[in-house]
């Protein structure tokens, strides 16, 4: 199991490192000069994906969590990373090109972001219960 969290590990390092490419040339291609959120997505790969596979490769070592419900789980949560950095995408490319958005359009996008971490959030505390009963 450590081999598939160090895998997901460099999945996501090789994601966030796209992504921090993406962000630096696009906005440098489109003479954007500004915040946009497409720099949030290059950190979050780095953090909620590469560091927290590393981690929970480690606690894996320690504790010997993974069960039945841990593929699901991971499944959840690495399905929430990705819904939100599909919303920082949306978010970023429309700051970018100085798209109007529509009341209902920005607020759709805003929900886009908040499902993803509403499932990265409830896979987090799954994972952390888990690892916890295993550790006493």
């Amino acid at each position: 199991m450590s081999r598939r969290y160090a895998d997901m590990a460099l999945v996501y390092a090789v994601i966030a490192m796209i992504f921090g490419v993406f962000y630096r040339e696009f906005t440098k291609f489109s003479s954007f000069e500004g915040q946009t959120n497409l720099s949030f997505l290059h950190t979050h790969y780095f953090v909620l994906g590469m560091f927290f596979f590393l981690i929970l490769m480690l606690a894996e070592k320690a504790f010997h969590f993974f069960g039945q419900r841990m593929g699901r789980i991971l499944f959840t949560y690495q399905l929430g990373l990705n819904i939100t950095g599909l919303g920082f995408l949306m978010r970023g490319l429309t700051q970018v090109w100085g798209t109007e958005l529509s009341k209902g359009l920005d607020a759709s996008i805003s929900g886009i972001a908040g499902i993803g971490h509403i499932l990265m959030g409830v896979s987090m505390v799954l994972i952390l219960l888990k690892i916890r009963k295993c550790a006493a």
